[in-house]
């Protein structure tokens, strides 16, 4: 298959799981660690009312973490095995973009700094690059 193509798949397959594997732990997040009392996870408006009030605690960010390290991770993972050549540059771009929807959901769901810091410092760029390491795993 033409490198091009494979690594235009690699990337595509990178975001593609990358953001199936953020949903996921989105979705269930709620039913591993409870949302505080009348929170509506589907409502946005409502989210971030509730995080303005103050209503959530640090273990509610901890799976937010988790959601956004597995989509770099797993993204960039994916990339690699399927890429032809570039696999660090195309994996670390999946971190960057991730890293640019966190910025933007921080902003928008105006989390607190401590929770904002520590998911953009280690849950996209950092994790995407070990996902290109364990990709490389047996690559020649």
């Amino acid at each position: 298959m033409n490198p091009i193509t494979r690594n235009l798949l690699g990337f595509i397959a990178g975001l593609v799981v990358g953001m199936a594997a953020n949903i996921f732990f989105i979705n269930i997040s709620g039913k591993v660690i409870a949302l505080p009392e009348g929170v509506d996870p589907n409502n946005f408006e409502a989210l971030k009312a509730s995080i303005a009030k103050g209503d959530f605690e640090f273990k509610h960010y901890i799976m937010p973490f988790i959601a956004h390290a597995s989509q770099a991770l797993l993204g960039a993972f994916i990339c690699t095995k399927i890429a032809a050549s570039y696999q660090k540059i195309l994996s670390l771009v999946l971190g960057v973009l991730g890293l640019a929807g966190g910025i933007g959901a921080a902003y928008m769901l105006c989390t607190p700094p401590m929770a904002t810091t520590v998911d953009l410092i280690f849950a996209y760029f950092p994790m995407a690059w070990i996902g290109w390491k364990m990709g490389m795993k047996g690559k020649s």
